[in-house]
């Protein structure tokens, strides 16, 4: 009955139910199969819901939407070009960059595609890059937000799973810096050989310089004071998210003068919107797993794959390409608070540390999410580049296949790039 659960939550996204209803019809599935009692189940879900790291949800995704509003997005761009220009595969880079630092501040993955991408798909196409291949590349950068601190993907996962939130965000560090290496260089080769990019030797004057570099200080500011804070003890990741949305507010208002009433209304309602979808979505997964492991689910899917392979290896390698397939076929929250926690009990059992394998689903979720056919990420990325999805599909399947598919491996089997960070900073 779970199985079939699972494949009516697919079929209604394929067929373009809106991701909280697909979630709301599975339980009413549930529900009425195993005969549970609704008010018991609501209790639960609401019960669950009221945790205080959820605070930070709405915080972060609105931080996304300021930094963009309040012309800080731009001045990342800006002082990260000054310092790649004129050389091959720089404008790239520079996206690549500007996506980490913009997940090292909003913890949003779309955030960064609207942002970024409005900001450099143009002058992209400018220097020769096909349209294809920078909304492939937008599409995989702009999920470092998933990966650098802070995370809400992390956070979600972390609530469904209770874990540390300080250990998760430590954890997925090194994978993302290993991705970003891992796409500059990817950038760099095709930016010689897959087309011909225009690199241009700026004659900038110092005084021109030492204005983009004074002008990005401030927004440069704000992953050190987010994450210094975090992790020096100062405040908590709830507390990171309010400080974020006021030193977003404060810079975008007083210090570049960008944001005003109105864009700050707008960036409250468009927050609210998606902290809602996000919020409907938790309430149904969380009853839905209550129902799941009340039957014992997890526990049997254990004993099942532990029958039929007990290598832990091919175990992981089992693990990780379901997570790859269901994140091809299923937005990266439906992965985060349905599939991934499923496989919990399996991955303990065979020796994978909690927070190890929160690493691996958030890898997972880069892949996935630029994967055909659903490819929520992408989709979005090809519209901001004004590009048929059509003529991103192979770029994007050559960035997961140079690049994405082998960052998770190395996330799989070498623990420590995961566990390092957390056990050197006490979190773990």
């Amino acid at each position: 009955m779970a199985i079939w659960a699972v494949f009516l939550l697919i079929f209604l996204m394929a067929i373009g139910v809106p991701v909280a209803w697909s979630f709301a019809a599975v339980l009413g599935y549930l529900v009425f199969v195993f005969d549970v009692k609704m008010t018991t189940l609501l209790l639960q879900g609401f019960r669950s819901l009221d945790h205080i790291i959820l605070l930070a949800l709405p915080l972060f995704v609105l931080t996304g939407y300021l930094m963009k509003s309040g012309g800080i997005a731009r001045r990342l761009v800006d002082f990260i070009e000054l310092i790649v220009m004129g050389r091959r595969g720089g404008m790239g880079a520079s996206m690549v960059f500007a996506s980490g630092i913009f997940g090292a501040i909003s913890g949003t993955a779309t955030a960064a595609v609207a942002s970024i991408g409005t900001i450099m798909v143009g002058p992209l196409a400018q220097r020769g890059y096909p349209r294809g291949y920078s909304s492939a590349l937008l599409g995989m950068s702009s999920l470092l937000g998933i990966l650098i601190p802070p995370s809400i993907t992390l956070i979600l996962f972390g609530v469904v799973t209770r874990q540390s939130i300080t250990a998760l965000f430590a954890a997925t560090i090194g994978p993302g810096l290993l991705l970003i290496i891992g796409l500059i260089l990817f950038n760099r080769f095709c930016a010689g050989r897959l087309f011909k990019e225009e690199v241009t030797n700026f004659n900038l004057g110092d005084r021109t310089r030492g204005k983009i570099f004074k002008s990005a200080i401030p927004a440069l500011s704000m992953p050190f004071i987010i994450l210094g804070g975090i992790y020096g003890g100062i405040f908590t990741p709830t507390e990171a998210a309010a400080v974020a949305v006021v030193t977003a507010i404060f810079i975008g208002f007083f210090v570049y003068k960008d944001l005003t009433l109105r864009q700050l209304r707008e960036s409250v309602v468009s927050a609210g919107e998606t902290t809602g979808t996000i919020i409907l979505i938790l309430l149904f997964s969380f009853m839905i797993g209550r129902i799941l492991t009340a039957e014992r689910v997890p526990q049997e899917l254990t004993e099942a794959i532990t029958t039929l392979v007990q290598n832990p290896i091919l175990i992981l390698l089992m693990v990780n390409a379901f997570l790859i397939f269901t994140g091809a076929i299923m937005d990266d929250l439906s992965v985060t608070v349905v599939i991934a926690p499923l496989f919990m009990p399996l991955i303990t059992t065979i020796g994978v540390d909690p927070v190890h394998y929160a690493s691996i689903v958030a890898c997972s979720v880069v892949i996935g999410a630029n994967s055909p056919p659903v490819a929520p990420i992408l989709y979005m990325a090809c519209r901001i580049g004004q590009v048929s999805i059509h003529k991103s599909i192979m770029p994007a399947l050559y960035l997961i296949g140079a690049v994405g598919i082998p960052v998770m491996l190395v996330t799989t089997f070498v623990p420590e790039l995961s566990l390092f960070i957390p056990r050197a900073l006490g979190v773990l």
